[in-house]
């Protein structure tokens, strides 16, 4: 796994050695199997984002700081200018970027999402707790969201329930960037 990763898992279990929690009581808590749960913490296996937001719920640390180590200082006013962003590695199929990340105690996660054309042909689903709202900037993206399978240009939008499984797709050769925001 990318060292950004093991970074994180270390953090993980740091936060939760500290708050004297065992493997058993944070498996409990985030809603997944141990064994699940043991993979993310020891750097093993990429976390989801929701996994990230549930652990910053269980310990009130943000996101942010779990990425990278610095606790955000931003609570009015948060600028991000164009092209730039913290780059969230998560996935081999999409590039996200959180456009918020200095901003404390964020109630969303606002990401700009990149789908390259030769991302998930397989249609790989994934599914986290909360909700997702995605607008799409450009290039045309296939989603499948459970058993609707939907077409977005630019300026569609699609807004649903992010723990039903669903998987993106970039159309016509082109990659699709897109506005999302996530609420745990």
């Amino acid at each position: 796994m990318s060292d950004a990763v093991k970074q994180i898992a270390m953090r993980i279990l740091d936060l939760r050695e500290i708050s004297d929690y065992t493997v058993e009581q944070m498996a409990d808590a985030l809603g997944v199997s141990i064994e699940e749960y043991r993979t993310y913490e020891s750097g093993e296996c990429d976390m989801p984002i929701s996994f990230l937001v549930k652990i910053g719920e269980v310990f009130h640390v943000d996101m942010t700081e779990l990425l990278t180590g610095e606790t955000p200082r931003l609570n009015v006013l948060s600028v991000t200018r164009a092209g730039r962003g913290q780059e969230i590695n998560r996935h081999d199929q999409y590039v996200y970027k959180n456009l918020a990340y200095n901003f404390a105690h964020r109630k969303i996660e606002p990401l700009y999402v990149t789908v390259p054309p030769e991302a998930n042909r397989t249609l790989v689903p994934n599914s986290h707790d909360g909700q997702e709202f995605d607008y799409i900037l450009s290039g045309t993206m296939r989603l499948v969201i459970g058993k609707n399978d939907v077409v977005l240009h630019p300026g569609d939008s699609v807004y649903y329930d992010s723990r039903t499984p669903h998987a993106m797709q970039a159309l016509g050769g082109e990659p699709v960037h897109f506005l999302a925001m996530v609420i745990p």
